[in-house]
């Protein structure tokens, strides 16, 4: 049985995400995020990658990148929060899906994206509605440039 199934998002009112069918374990392997292998240089030349449309590009490593726009790639459809249940973890050429810690059955399995924090910032709202949201998709470690009140919660965390 698959740990996740596809249905509509409660943080993507336009679209979908994958919800846990059972109680997940922190440090579970949910999914594998797949797709094409890709120099760096495919990377920069081509326009698929620019701001105005979906990525689902990863950093794989100095020279290759791993394109998960592809149909077959159903971790695609995790959705960012700023409360995240699970993490993207790699090693070499793969990347897993894993939960951060429980996951109740039913819940929307989310990732922080980690965009960082620059210009193009306000390009990338956030609709996760989590208390530590700060309303734009950006990594945890920047989210405080953005939002004071996050900073004091992130002191008062660690």
């Amino acid at each position: 049985m698959k740990l996740y199934k596809i249905k509509k998002s409660n943080i993507d009112r336009n679209g979908r995400g994958l919800y846990a069918t059972k109680n997940i374990k922190a440090g579970t392997k949910i999914i594998q995020y797949i797709g094409n292998i890709i120099t760096k240089k495919q990377t920069e030349d081509s326009d698929k990658f620019d701001n105005s449309k979906p990525i689902y590009l990863f950093n794989l490593n100095k020279r290759y990148d791993l394109d998960g726009d592809v149909s077959w790639n159903t971790a695609r459809l995790i959705n960012h929060s700023c409360s995240n249940n699970a993490e993207y973890e790699g090693t070499g050429l793969k990347i897993w899906v894993v939960s951060n810690k429980e996951i109740k059955k039913g819940e929307e399995i989310t990732c922080d994206y980690g965009f960082g924090y620059d210009s193009d910032f306000r390009q990338f709202p956030c609709e996760c509605k989590s208390i530590n949201c700060c309303g734009y998709i950006v990594r945890t470690e920047s989210r405080w440039r953005i939002n004071k009140k996050f900073k004091k919660n992130l002191r008062i965390n660690r």
